[in-house]
């Protein structure tokens, strides 16, 4: 009994000795918390923070406020702004309102604008709207442009369209076309078409090709189908191929079906090896390919 009680006391005492231990280790980490505070997060604690820490946050907490503001978010407190922090806030916010309204892009007041400011943004939509009409984009007002920019913009449209003509890429018509322009996009689509059937595209139309173009396309498919069948796809076609291909074939499955027997690696069919290739491999090598 004696002994029992000795080592109940000492397990008593270590426990006792590990209490402190955990009760540090399952409390709160006051650096975390300082960061918490610094970041403005809500699981700040600011009663648990120094006087040092405390005087820290609260700069931080100001200073997040000014850059709320500077960026007008909806986190910023004006009433906690000095006099120059406001000034800057007020300047920030008149020239991102400029530049909103030069760019086009977001909320623009143009009531805040200076009268030179308008005149600038006014010059800068303008800029936009030619620009606008000259690529194709969204609607064109040419009645707002002058003589000059509509003679612009019309060249603009006309190159773009030949462009579109020479690429197979958007609208095109051929009656706008000179002579020259006809033959330059007749041969661009002789080229794109000839490219498209050498690759086995589906825009391939074989009636276009000429006698030295479809032998060509004929070898490229060719080509194209033995590389199929070698690889052992779905799309080989078998009937394309030439007597001396289909013994080619052949003689490469033979050996792809041999090395497979011997390593035990892929489908074996050990009834396709010689005699002799078959005694030199022991069923062992080849199992779960056919007997």
């Amino acid at each position: 009994m004696a002994k029992m009680s000795s080592r109940r006391l000492l397990t008593y005492v270590a426990c006792l000795s590990l209490w402190p231990v955990s009760l540090l280790a399952g409390g709160p980490d006051p650096a975390a918390n300082v960061l918490a505070c610094m970041q403005g997060r809500q699981s700040c604690d600011r009663s648990r923070l120094t006087l040092s820490e405390l005087t820290a946050v609260v700069r931080a907490d100001h200073a997040r406020n000014v850059s709320e503001c500077r960026d007008a978010r909806a986190g910023c407190d004006p009433s906690t702004l000095s006099g120059p922090e406001a000034i800057a806030v007020a300047v920030a916010g008149h020239d991102r309102n400029v530049e909103r309204c030069t760019d086009g892009l977001g909320d623009c007041d143009t009531s805040l604008l200076t009268r030179a400011e308008a005149r600038d943004v006014a010059a800068a939509g303008r800029q936009r709207q030619l620009a606008d009409c000259r690529h194709g984009i969204g609607t064109c007002d040419a009645s707002e442009l002058t003589e000059a920019e509509r003679a612009d913009v019309a060249g603009a449209t006309r190159e773009r369209m030949v462009s579109d003509c020479r690429e197979g890429t958007g609208p095109c018509d051929r009656s706008q076309l000179t002579r020259p322009e006809e033959r330059d996009v007749a041969l661009a689509e002789r080229r794109r078409n000839l490219s498209n059937c050498m690759n086995g595209y589906d825009e391939c139309d074989l009636a276009k090709l000429g006698q030295r173009e479809a032998i060509d396309v004929d070898l490229a498919q060719h080509a194209r189908n033995m590389a199929v069948c070698r690889s052992g796809r779905e799309a080989c076609d078998y009937s394309l191929l030439s007597p001396a291909e289909v013994a080619a074939l052949g003689a490469a499955e033979r050996r792809r079906n041999h090395t497979a027997c011997a390593t035990g690696r892929g489908y074996c069919d050990r009834s396709r090896l010689t005699p002799a290739e078959a005694a030199a491999i022991p069923v062992a090598s080849s199992i779960g390919g056919q007997p």
